[in-house]
């Protein structure tokens, strides 16, 4: 049983990798991504950061967002520098967790190494390599009583002690509505809202966008780009589906497995391991013997 248990423990790894790399290959760009993508609304989100800069244009503005080109890679949700002065990566979350500080210290750390690969800086060198300064941003959108302005990773991580490491993150809820911050929390939680009412659905989406624009809420953005919205978002309804249906069958092939290799255990026969599927699983007689063949020891 020993060796069952092995089996067990290593096809719980498979189907947890397998999870991992389904999710990660079914992310698509987000409202939020495509949103930033566009020099004009990027500007508007650096103005909501730095209202005092009044002299940076577009043209100063530059994407450097991590791209996920490989499965276990890492990638962000948006990151842009301004001229060679500043790096500003900036998530969205809609659930509280602190491990943002920690993804994004790994995000600014492959930011820093692409920004000197880019810039032909030697960190190996002698000389001092030069590095714009960064700012660490999350749009919270969910809903949370308390919301503090800032969250460190010497709070969280190491009970407020001094440490070789620090990385300070600046939440945004997005209080000033009339901004482009403020607009694109107002936009996920209408969304919210319809979705509560409609489910998962078209209308809810385009319900969503109506409302949206009647209250003048990322108007500009969805009235230029209403088909796009809509597509990536039942893109995504889609995928989520794709993806409940994916992990409910790992979890029946799991327990499926867990079945033969217990008749196993109690020395049942084949025949009878076999009629003991047909009876918990459902299945046919053909599916239940094709199945306690594939994990008969």
């Amino acid at each position: 049983m020993a060796e069952n248990n092995k089996n067990r423990g290593g096809q719980e790894n498979i189907e947890n990798t397998k999870k991992e790399d389904f999710v990660k290959h079914t992310v698509k760009d987000s409202v939020f991504t495509d949103i930033f993508s566009m020099k004009k609304y990027l500007l508007q989100l650096y103005q909501a950061l730095h209202p005092e800069d009044k002299g940076t244009g577009e043209d100063d503005l530059r994407n450097i967002t991590i791209k996920n080109i490989l499965i276990n890679g890492l990638y962000n949700d948006l990151g842009f520098q301004v001229g060679e002065r500043v790096i500003i990566l900036v998530e969205s979350q809609s659930s509280w967790t602190m491990n943002i500080i920690i993804r994004a210290l790994l995000y600014l750390a492959q930011t820093y190494q692409d920004y000197l690969d880019s810039q032909g800086q030697d960190m190996y060198g002698s000389k001092k390599v030069s590095l714009p300064k960064p700012e660490i941003y999350v749009i919270y959108t969910g809903e949370r009583r308390d919301k503090p302005q800032y969250v460190s990773l010497s709070d969280e991580f190491f009970g407020g002690q001094e440490s070789a490491l620090e990385v300070k993150v600046r939440m945004l809820y997005g209080d000033n509505g009339d901004d482009i911050v403020g607009q694109y929390v107002t936009f996920t939680k209408v969304y919210s809202e319809q979705r509560k009412l409609y489910g998962r659905t078209k209308e809810a989406i385009l319900e969503t966008i109506r409302i949206c624009k009647d209250k003048d809420v990322l108007k500009e953005y969805l009235e230029s780009r209403e088909s796009e919205v809509l597509d990536m978002m039942m893109t995504i309804f889609d995928e989520e589906t794709i993806m409940r249906n994916h992990i409910r069958s790992q979890r029946a092939e799991a327990a499926m497995q867990n079945a033969v290799e217990m008749c196993q255990e109690f020395n049942l026969s084949f025949p009878d391991s076999v009629q003991k599927l047909v009876d918990k699983f459902g299945l046919s007689e053909n599916e239940a013997e094709e199945t306690v063949q594939k994990y008969w020891q």
